[in-house]
Formats: C-alpha cells, sequence, structure tokens
C-alpha cells in the first residue's frame, strides 16, 4: 500500500506541474521547492521507463505520452477527491482541502481577513490559496472557487457563478505626477495627461464611465499609455509615474496609505468591475467548499468586502442588487428579461 500511495502523490506533482506549465508555477501554488518537483517527476518517469517531459533552462514541453498520461492522472485525482468528498458530505462535517485561485491584489483588500475568519471558524479545513492573474480552468487546475473581477460575468455553461459585488474604481497617480497636474485640474482635463487602464479581454474600446458630485456622471473614450487586465502591472506603472490610472479601490489602500499614490480628484469614482466567484457544481458540493461560498455570500450581503454605491450600480448593466443583497448577475449585456438568471447558489 506505501508503493501505491507514493505513486499517487507523484502523479498529484506531475499533474500540478504540467497544469501550470512548469516546475516553477507549480512550486509557488503548492509551496514547495521547484527542485522537489522535479526530483519526484523525474522519479516517476524514471519507474515508468519514459519521458513525460522535455525541459531545459529555457524550454518546458510535456511529451505527447505525458499529455495522455496526464489526462489520466487528472481523472484518478479527480475520482479520488471525489470519493472523500462523499465521505465528508455523508459525514456532514466541514473539512478537506478547499482549493482557491485569487488574483494577487485581492488578497491585499479584506478578503484576506474575511478568509482567516473562515480559516478560524472550520479549523479542518485546509485552504489552498492560488495567488494568480492568469484564467484558471476549474478543471484542469482542480480548483474549487475562482475569485474574478470582470467588466463581466464569465459565461462558462459549465460553471456556477455568483456575484459577490461591484468594486468601486478610484484614479490615482503617484506624487510627482500629481504636482504636474496643477491646481486647477478637472475631470475635463484628464485626456491631457498619459493613463493607464484596465482592459477586458474581449474589449476594442476603452471607456472610463465616471461618477461625480450630485451623481454627475461623465463618459470618457481613453486612448491609454498601457491598457491590461493585470491590476498589479497597472498599479506598478503607475508608482512609477507614468499615468493616471483608474484602478479598483481595493488595489490602492496600501500605496496611498504609504504615499506611494495619491488619488485624483477623489470626488469622482467609477465600477472598477464585477467581484464574483465561479464553482463546478451547486449539488454534491463538498460541504467545506458550500461553507466557503456561504461565508462568502454572507460578507458580501454585510457590503464589508467592497464599497460601492447605489449610483455605481446603476452604471452596471451585468449586476443586480436589491434592498442591500447581493443577487445572482446577468450574463452577455442583456437584461434579466433577456437571459435566463443564474442559478442562486
Amino acid at each position: 500500500m506505501r508503493s501505491v500511495m507514493q505513486d499517487l502523490n507523484d502523479l498529484f506533482y506531475f499533474a500540478q506541474v504540467v497544469s501550470h506549465g512548469g516546475f516553477a508555477p507549480a512550486g509557488r501554488s503548492l509551496n514547495q521547492p521547484k527542485s522537489k518537483l522535479s526530483r519526484r517527476v523525474a522519479q516517476l518517469e524514471d519507474r515508468l521507463g519514459v519521458k513525460l517531459i522535455e525541459r531545459s533552462s529555457r524550454r518546458f514541453r510535456v511529451t505527447e505520452l505525458g499529455q495522455a498520461f496526464y489526462d489520466r492522472c487528472a481523472n484518478i485525482l479527480n475520482e479520488a477527491e471525489e470519493a472523500e468528498a462523499i465521505v465528508a458530505e455523508a459525514k456532514g462535517v466541514e473539512q478537506g482541502v478547499v482549493r482557491i485561485s485569487v488574483p494577487p491584489a485581492m488578497l491585499e483588500t479584506a478578503l484576506a481577513e474575511v478568509l482567516a475568519d473562515f480559516s478560524e471558524k472550520f479549523p479542518k479545513v485546509q485552504l489552498r490559496i492560488m495567488a494568480t492573474n492568469r484564467r484558471v480552468d476549474l478543471i484542469e487546475d482542480r480548483v474549487d472557487v475562482a475569485f474574478r473581477v470582470r467588466d463581466s460575468l464569465d459565461s462558462d455553461a459549465t460553471l456556477i457563478v455568483k456575484t459577490l459585488g461591484l468594486a468601486d474604481a478610484i484614479m490615482v497617480a503617484s506624487p510627482t505626477l500629481m504636482e504636474k497636474l496643477g491646481p486647477g485640474f478637472s475631470v475635463d482635463d484628464i485626456n491631457r495627461f498619459p493613463t493607464l487602464s484596465i482592459k477586458g479581454e474581449d474589449a476594442d474600446t476603452i471607456r472610463w464611465q465616471l461618477v461625480g458630485p450630485n451623481d454627475d456622471t461623465r463618459m470618457l473614450d481613453i486612448a491609454p499609455r498601457l491598457s491590461t487586465s493585470d491590476i498589479s502591472m497597472i498599479r506598478q506603472c503607475a508608482l512609477r509615474g507614468q499615468g493616471i490610472a483608474l484602478l479598483p479601490r481595493f488595489s490602492t489602500h496600501h500605496a496611498i496609505q504609504a504615499g506611494r499614490l495619491v488619488q485624483v480628484l477623489p470626488e469622482w469614482r467609477a465600477v472598477g468591475g464585477i467581484v464574483h466567484i465561479l464553482f463546478k457544481a451547486r449539488r454534491g458540493l463538498p460541504p467545506a467548499v458550500r461553507a466557503l461560498i456561504d461565508h462568502l455570500t454572507d460578507r458580501a450581503r454585510e457590503r464589508t468586502l467592497w464599497e460601492c454605491d447605489e449610483a455605481l450600480e446603476r452604471l452596471c448593466p451585468h449586476y443586480i442588487c436589491r434592498e442591500g443583497a447581493i443577487e445572482d448577475g446577468v450574463m452577455n449585456n442583456q437584461t434579466p428579461a433577456d437571459v435566463k438568471k443564474l442559478v442562486s447558489a
């Protein structure tokens, strides 16, 4: 039995290396040394007598046989997890491993405290947090709950989407750039200076929808110096004085507190994106995963995760909020009457 368990561990390490596209990213996700993963995969290859991964200092490629082997490994590992989930569900105990993917910037917010509260409340649950900006595949990456901040909700029919709220966005700049803006700087002057902006994956144009004093709104077409879906990249460029950035407030808090960024036109703000989670199924969820989803939903209803007012909510056609309760979102730029509402988790 010991050799079988050893084999399963090696299958797990191999699958993680393949799904993350390399030993270094897999090591960071698992909090394991890259050298350990390389050694375990090499031992697996020696035991099988085949080459599963071609690797060098500059190249990482899964062989054809390695890909076929990975597909089977993923199935085996998923079956093992489901077997444990069946037992846990029957016992009704919140325990076991819950794998989460989160954009790094979100962990700098109240979310870190919320997850810490959950861990304290459910000590038998082991949280495995993957901090990454890449769009993870919940099946291949074996992720239970994925956090995302997007202009619109993900529309994968195989996944359940749950909205947690709207993140408001603010304009920020470095102290050096702020001096150049001058005391008479107004919202109408924004396009006279370089800008940095989040861009959705499918967006052809970039428009800032701003809400100002007395709910005054402005629509600004922006030609940014830099646009990307990576919040950390935009923030880094803003810190270097490369432009005025429109970023979710949660991603700027520490830099503003440290005096490295300054809020531009504090009376103006915008929608920073829909904060939502994705998971693979509604029925048959392991108790630990269900408990995490319920915990996040409860905290979202308290509005302790994200700051956003009703004026901003009206700007976002993908989001529905009634009487302070977080409802399910609507996808594909359509109204609630046009599409079937997402199943409430």
